[in-house]
């Protein structure tokens, strides 16, 4: 898939066209279709083959479809103040020794709770033309050791772009390590492609998968593949995942999910407090409750198996241990 980084969000889908939806949920209603309208749908096949589309309350399917309660009060724009730390070329700093690229506006899915459904992508678009900008800003800021490629997901990029943009940063000596958070491995695993495999192989720092799985269900035989290949090329493999209502509040799910991330060569790293976004609040799961699973998992997993609770406040320089 070649994806410019200028891509516009993707074109709203009608409920009524979804393919597999059951009636009820494919008509709807006003609240839920507005939903759509706002935060468009967008489910790629391999993930569509996961859910249980004869459940409504299939933990999957929760992730994706639009719902009347995203029209509920509460949360924000910009719910861990991304806004006031970008400055330069999509570059996000707000971490000291960590910056954050927006190489991407477009994602494989939409997912209901994304913290960024409402970034204004369109004031400063990704953009190859941007890149030199950013090796520039690098280049002055030496305590910069890593650079996490976000999005959007950067794996919606072309492997040429992709190539491009890591290109552009070899004049930055004092990188030490490449971060790339994506779902798309899970979600579009054909996405892990050998020209990917290659581009991954041949670059000169560090790598580490930051992927972004919420239940053990996302884990299909396609996942696993493209899992193996990348773990083939050494690459540190993490998950972050976010605590989510009716889709993984609930300890025998979480523990599955680290059992099977292990099994498939990735350690458990993020269990996130759901950024407080608007449209999302129906997702939210209490601080108390939270750390009560944690504790929970303490009991029942091996220490490398319990992912730390965090949360990322907007005025803080780093994320917010929690539990």
């Amino acid at each position: 898939m070649d994806s410019p980084t200028s891509q516009p969000r993707p074109a709203k889908t009608a409920l009524s066209r979804v393919e597999h939806l059951p009636e009820p949920l494919r008509r709807g209603g006003a609240l839920q279709a507005a939903a759509a309208e706002q935060f468009a749908l967008k489910i790629p096949a391999e993930f569509a083959s996961l859910i249980n589309w004869e459940n409504s309350e299939d933990p999957l399917l929760r992730q994706v479809l639009p719902s009347a309660q995203e029209a509920a009060p509460g949360g924000g724009t910009d719910p861990v103040g991304e806004l006031s730390s970008r400055v330069a070329g999509g570059l996000v700093h707000k971490y000291g020794h960590r910056a954050l690229l927006i190489a991407s506006s477009a994602c494989d899915i939409h997912c209901r709770y994304c913290f960024r459904r409402h970034f204004p992508y369109e004031q400063a678009p990704p953009s190859a033309g941007r890149w030199a900008e950013v090796a520039s800003y690098l280049n002055q800021h030496p305590e910069v050791s890593e650079l996490i490629l976000s999005g959007g997901d950067p794996l919606t990029l072309s492997t040429r772009r992709l190539s491009s943009l890591t290109d552009s940063l070899t004049s930055v000596r004092h990188l030490r390590r490449l971060r790339i958070h994506s779902r798309t491995p899970l979600v579009r695993p054909q996405r892990v492609d050998e020209p990917l495999l290659q581009w991954l192989a041949t670059l000169p720092w560090p790598v580490v998968l930051v992927l972004h799985c919420n239940h053990p269900g996302e884990l299909g035989s396609g996942a696993a593949q493209a899992l193996a290949e990348l773990r083939r090329l050494g690459l540190t493999l993490l998950n972050q995942s976010v605590l989510l209502k009716g889709v993984n509040d609930c300890e025998q799910t979480l523990a599955e999910l680290s059992e099977t991330l292990f099994d498939q060569g990735v350690l458990p790293y993020y269990l996130h407090q759901m950024d407080p976004v608007q449209g999302a609040s129906h997702f939210a799961v209490a601080d108390q409750r939270a750390r009560a699973l944690v504790n929970a998992l303490r009991n029942r997993l091996p220490g490398y198996l319990v992912p730390r609770l965090v949360s990322d406040p907007p005025a803080s320089e780093s994320k917010k241990i929690l539990a």
